[in-house]
C-alpha cells in the first residue's frame, strides 16, 4: 500500500533512499529530504506491507510527475514491489508519470514486468 510520507517516518524514508547510489552521501540525502519536506511539488511515498519496504518520490511539473527516486529494500527485490509502487502511483496522481535519467532503467524494468503480467 502506498502511504504519503510524513516526518514521523523520516528515518525510514532516509534509510530506503540511501539504497539509491546517488543518495549514499549523507549531506545529499539530507538535502533530498529537505526538498520533499519543503517543496509542495515534490511528493514522497512509502510502500508498506507488514513494514515499510519501498520508497518512491516524484516532482510535479505541469502535467507530468517525474519519478525522482524509487527504491526497494534489498531483502524484497525481485518480488514486483517496484511495479506495484508505480501502478499505485499512476492511479493516485492525475498526471502522466515519467522517469528521470536516474530512474529510467528501474522504471522501464517495472513497466516491462507489468506488460508481461498483463499478457499472461
Amino acid at each position: 500500500m502506498l502511504v504519503p510520507y510524513n516526518t514521523a517516518n523520516r528515518k525510514i524514508a532516509m534509510g530506503l533512499l540511501s539504497f539509491m547510489r546517488k543518495e549514499k552521501d549523507v549531506k545529499r540525502l539530507l538535502k533530498t529530504m529537505e526538498q520533499y519536506e519543503k517543496d509542495p511539488d515534490w511528493k514522497l511515498y512509502l510502500w508498506k506491507e507488514d513494514d515499510f519496504i519501498g520508497v518512491i518520490g516524484v516532482s510535479i511539473e505541469g502535467s507530468e510527475a517525474k519519478v525522482r527516486h524509487i527504491c526497494v529494500n534489498p531483502s524484497f527485490r525481485e518480488e514486483g514491489i517496484g511495479t506495484k509502487m508505480l501502478a499505485a502511483l499512476k492511479k493516485l496522481l492525475p498526471c502522466e508519470v515519467k522517469p528521470t535519467k536516474y530512474t529510467k532503467t528501474f522504471v522501464s524494468a517495472c513497466e516491462e514486468k507489468e506488460a508481461e503480467t498483463r499478457k499472461s
